[in-house]
């Protein structure tokens, strides 16, 4: 029992026999803290059920947390793989009671479980206690026995926990575990506390208290416990080790590094095994749970600790990307507990290595760069936070890898200074960050949530239903009437409208009454549970508890319905021809288009597309019954049917079912099973037809189709076959001779372009320029054979080989064309005989011919350059402008 898995299931039992709810791991990006970046703790979840906006069916509950700090208040990033214990992702183990129990059952319940189950010495042990909290010191000596010298009594906030400025609070107590006197360290409270020797394993936050106000606090009515173990921490004291690292799950993931890469992890080796070990964790649960690599946000943090693990592997000498063939090693360590990582270990796997192979091309850049900035520093030197930054804006090389990669020269990195450099781009990254993955709901609708209860959803089965309205919301607050002209948001007891989630857009209507009628332009899901009908009063005056009729627009309802089937067919046309690694990643289903984005490396080529479009109409013209039925989440993931990773889920979700299967190893069975809650056609042929309009990038990684369904697809398609008609009679053939017979006038336009040039070139060769300064025939300009001309009708990339002809006709000489164009530009190509190049530079003589056009610079070799203006009246100007140069 005491490797990781068994340690975890052990404690997840041990609570659950004494009435806890075994809650699964809620995922990286939290849904209801719009100001936390990833999910740090185990009570973020519950957030809304300390502060009261949320119930559950449960009063007591306890989980294994993923967690991630990588960012903002709580960035372990640069510590991991230096120290014993730093770690970017982490599980926290944890119980809570919601009201129901307090201090005296949530001690006896830890200290049995650590001593008992665990069978940890209980002389190894011991607490601390906010200095005020005599209640808990108090319980500890009665129910753990513990002497007064092993109960430290703590006067700092290290001590007590506040969720906030205000809101609920409470002392915490802490359990340490003694590794002995052979390790430097006090225990808390002591001069030497921040030494190894005293481990802190647990931590008991007693939620007794609610601050009001920053000088008021008064107690809450039901208190509270929330308690968070790190998994990796006791693993380590139950396995006898004194270094996270040296438990079992990393051992396995450090053995893995190990093989692939033949480095023994000894020496300086040992922190880049760690590193890469770590940061495989948090990357690959970040992918599982919806995360990708970009340039901002969750992406961008994810990216860096990809990035450092990769720039680790490269310090090893791996020669190839390395992070992706060590997912397998972590599926089977974690894969178990965390079903997501075996669904998502296809784009997991996809993701490293595509980003690997990305960044070492950054990284080769980076370090080079970094190399020549500092080849002349020594130990105790400081990187100027000004070439840091550049280094990270211009390379994209991260401010951590720098640090990295100078930290084994003993170098450091001006990083007040980097911060500097990068405040004027603050106000762009804040406006580009969109919080956490769902808003966190405002309070009326939990308040009416909790007074009303859930709305029930009527609308699989039914466009038009009765119901009474509950309450109805004005400019964010609860009123009791609404008249003719306002603005309303209604609930009601029931609803057949669709309030939208999951890509798919809310249904618009009309909710009647007596004498009233709204007219509903959107509808949106509040508050777990609620269905918000936002309209306005066309007519009459509507109050709460008045009965109301309410009809969907069935028009639109169905051709919702209809992309919205698309594109479970389309999702997985995509799997069978691109790769299992495929996976949505958003999706929009309105009435006009349906809109897909995925997981996928690179451009989808026509044949694939053609392929994939053809897949599903085979599946709409099957005509199949459209299947829906409710199971247990679990078996139906294990039953097949897609979820979509880091989706919340119910105990009980929606598997719907479409279509058989036609070829490869899933022929006869199902075509396409999905966990889904939105609504659906009634079989596959009500589709009417999909047509594929578009493909194209979204973001790195990820792509995108839209798609136009039935009436929709058809009309696309007839715009399509009378353009055809219309080039076909413009060409004065049928339309299916039409391409050819187009291909063929291209090709002939494309020769008459190139005749039409040559003759050009020729003719400018033959002389025939009339304006003053230029010259139709050699002439000798101090000494030197010269050859002015202004033409014009030649493209500028036909001057060069003018200037060559140019050449060969001098035999020794300095020649000069200009070029106009009819937007009133010039172009200007100087070229010299190699036995002149070192008396005349064509660089500099095409600059002085520049500088007449009205423009700057230019530049080529010795021998032949290029440049331009804006003012082609000067064209003949510039070749005078050579002319001089040439006389002296």
């Amino acid at each position: 029992m005491s490797g990781v898995n068994g340690i975890r299931s052990a404690f997840l039992d041990y609570f659950g026999s004494n009435g806890h709810e075994i809650v699964a791991s809620s995922p990286l990006v939290p849904r209801n803290d719009p100001t936390l970046m990833f999910t740090n703790a185990g009570m973020v979840q519950f957030k809304n059920v300390f502060t009261g906006l949320e119930k559950r069916d449960y009063a007591r509950a306890v989980t294994a947390q993923k967690c991630v700090r990588a960012g903002g208040k709580h960035n372990d990033l640069d510590n991991v793989g230096y120290t014993a214990r730093h770690h970017t992702f982490f599980e926290m183990l944890g119980n809570f009671s919601f009201g129901d129990y307090f201090k005296d059952v949530a001690i006896e319940l830890a200290w049995n479980l650590i001593t008992r189950e665990f069978g940890l010495d209980p002389s190894k042990l011991l607490v601390t206690v906010y200095h005020t909290d005599d209640d808990a010191a108090a319980f500890w000596k009665k129910i753990a026995g513990l002497p007064d010298d092993r109960i430290i009594r703590i006067a700092t906030h290290d001590n007590f926990w506040a969720m906030g400025d205000t809101g609920p609070c409470g002392p915490c107590s802490e359990i340490f575990y003694d590794h002995g006197e052979h390790i430097p360290g006090g225990p808390p409270g002591s001069p030497d506390e921040d030494g190894d020797r005293f481990i802190e394993i647990w931590n008991l936050v007693f939620m007794q208290f609610e601050q009001v106000t920053p000088d008021e606090r008064i107690d809450l009515p039901r208190p509270s416990i929330d308690t968070g173990m790190g998994l990796e921490r006791i693993a380590a004291v139950m396995q006898g080790k004194h270094d996270n690292y040296d438990i079992d799950l990393f051992q396995a993931l450090i053995k893995a590094s190990v093989e692939a890469t033949g480095v023994k992890a000894e020496g300086a080796a040992r922190a880049s095994h760690r590193v890469i070990a770590d940061h495989l964790r948090a990357s690959s649960f970040l992918i599982a749970d919806g995360v990708l690599p970009s340039n901002e946000g969750r992406g961008y943090v994810l990216r860096r600790i990809m990035r450092r693990a990769m720039r680790h592997a490269q310090l090893l000498g791996a020669s190839e990307p390395l992070m992706w063939r060590l997912v397998p090693a972590l599926v089977q360590e974690m894969g178990q507990a965390y079903p997501e990582l075996v669904r998502g270990q296809p784009l997991i796997t996809e993701t490293l290595q595509l980003e690997e192979k990305r960044f070492r091309k950054t990284l080769a850049r980076g370090l080079g760069l970094l190399e020549e900035a500092t080849q002349s520093f020594g130990s105790g030197d400081t990187l100027d936070g000004e070439t840091a930054f550049k280094l990270y804006d211009t390379y994209g090389f991260p401010l951590d890898l720098t640090q990295d990669a100078l930290r084994q020269r003993g170098i450091g990195v001006d990083t007040g200074g980097f911060n500097t450099a990068m405040e004027r781009q603050k106000a762009e990254a804040r406006a580009s960050w969109a919080g956490s993955g769902e808003a966190a709901a405002e309070a009326i609708w939990f308040q009416l949530r909790e007074k009303l209860g859930a709305t029930e959803f009527l609308g699989y089965s039914s466009e038009a239903a009765e119901g009474v309205i509950s309450a109805l919301v004005h400019d964010g607050a609860e009123v009791p009437a609404a008249k003719k002209g306002d603005d309303v948001a209604v609930i009601l007891n029931q609803t057949p409208f669709y309030g939208e989630s999951g890509g798919q857009v809310g249904d618009t209507g009309v909710i009647r009454g007596d004498d009233f009628e709204i007219a509903v332009s959107d509808t949106q899901k509040k508050g777990d549970g609620l269905f918000v009908h936002y309209g306005k009063v066309m007519s009459g005056e509507v109050k709460p508890g008045a009965a109301a009729e309410l009809e969907v627009d069935h028009r639109r309802r169905s051709q919702i319905r209809a992309n919205h089937s698309a594109t479970h067919l389309l999702h997985e046309a995509l799997r069978e021809v691109l790769g299992g690694h495929v996976a949505q990643k958003g999706s929009l289903v309105a009435p006009e288009r349906l809109r897909f984005d995925f997981s996928h490396p690179k451009p989808i080529g026509d044949a694939e597309l053609s392929e994939i479009e053809a897949i599903a109409n085979e599946i709409v013209l099957q005509n199949s019954a459209v299947s829906t039925r409710l199971m247990a989440v679990d078996e139906a993931i294990e039953s097949g049917a897609m979820a979509l990773f880091g989706e919340k889920y119910g105990d009980e979700v929606r598997v719907v079912t479409m279509g058989t299967a036609l070829r490869g190893g899933k022929a006869g069975k199902p075509y396409s099973v999905e966990l889904c809650g939105g609504t659906h056609v009634n079989a596959t042929g009500d589709i009417g037809l999909v047509r594929v309009v578009s493909e194209g990038a979204v973001s790195s990684g990820v792509r995108r189709l839209e798609a136009l369904t039935g009436a929709a697809a058809r009309d696309h398609l007839a715009e399509q076959d009378r353009r055809l008609r219309q080039m076909a009679a413009a060409l004065k053939v049928s339309p299916q001779d039409a391409p050819g017979r187009l291909d063929a006038v291209l090709e002939e336009r494309r020769r008459m372009e190139r005749e039409l040039a040559e003759a050009r070139k020729q003719l400018a060769l033959g002389g025939g320029v009339s304006s003053a300064g230029g010259t139709s025939e050699k002439e000798d300009v101090g000494g030197v054979g010269f050859l002015g001309r202004v033409v014009s009708g030649v493209a500028p990339k036909d001057l060069k080989s003018l200037a060559d002809e140019g050449k060969k006709s001098l035999g020794s000489g300095v020649t000069v064309f200009v070029g106009t164009s009819d937007d009133g530009k010039a172009s200007v190509v100087v070229g010299v005989t190699e036995d002149l190049t070192q008396r005349f530079s064509a660089v500099d003589l095409v600059r002085v011919a520049s500088q007449a056009l009205g423009g700057k610079g230019g530049g080529g070799r010795p021998d032949m350059a290029q440049a331009g203006g804006p003012d082609a009246a000067k064209a003949n100007d510039a070749v005078s402008a050579v002319r001089a140069a040439l006389a002296g």
